[in-house]
C-alpha cells in the first residue's frame, strides 16, 4: 500500500533540509507522546546507518519498530526504512528547490505485509483508503506549514 503527498513550503532547500534533519526533535516528540525511543549505534552527525528502536502501546499491545535511515542525500532527498514483527515500511522524502525560496517536499510511504496477519491489517487498510489517504494528505499539509512558519520566525 503506497501513500503519497505533494507540498510547496516557502523557504530555501536547504534550510528545509536542515529541519527535516532535525531527529533529536522527533525524538522529544515522540516521548511526549508516550513511545520508548532509543537510538541504536554510536552515530553522532547525521549519517546513513542511524537507526532507532520504538516501543509503543496501540490497541493494548506492545508494538517494537527498528527504524534505520537507508537514504541521505543532502539536500535532496532522505530515505527510512521502518520493520516490526510483521509489516515493512518505507518513508521516503523528495526536495526539489522551485526557486531560491520555494521548495516542494514530496512524501511517500510505503507499507508491505510480511506475515499473514499483517495481511488481513492490510486488507482492512485498503478499504479504508479513501480516508487514510486524506488523513496522510492533511498531516503532510500541517507539518510543511508548520517548517514554513519556523522558516519565516527565523528569517
Amino acid at each position: 500500500m503506497k501513500f503519497s503527498s505533494n507540498e510547496d513550503i516557502e523557504a530555501p532547500i536547504g534550510d528545509v533540509f536542515a529541519m527535516l534533519s532535525e531527529f533529536e526533535t522527533y525524538e522529544r516528540s515522540a516521548i511526549r507522546r508516550g513511545i520508548e525511543v532509543q537510538r541504536v549505534g554510536e552515530h553522532e552527525a547525521v549519517a546513513v546507518g542511524m537507526a532507532w528502536d520504538a516501543q509503543f502501546i496501540m490497541r493494548g499491545k506492545k508494538k517494537d519498530i527498528k527504524l534505520s535511515l537507508t537514504e541521505f542525500d543532502a539536500p535532496d532527498a532522505m530515505r527510512f526504512e521502518a520493520e516490526n514483527q510483521g509489516l515493512g515500511g518505507v518513508l521516503t522524502l523528495d526536495l526539489l528547490a522551485l526557486s531560491s525560496g520555494r521548495t516542494r517536499l514530496s512524501v511517500t510511504l510505503k507499507l508491505a505485509p510480511k506475515t499473514l496477519p499483517a495481511r488481513l491489517l492490510m486488507q482492512s487498510l485498503k478499504l479504508a483508503k479513501s480516508n487514510l489517504t486524506k488523513r496522510f494528505k492533511r498531516k503532510v499539509a500541517e507539518y510543511a506549514k508548520n517548517m514554513e512558519d519556523r522558516h519565516s520566525r527565523m528569517a
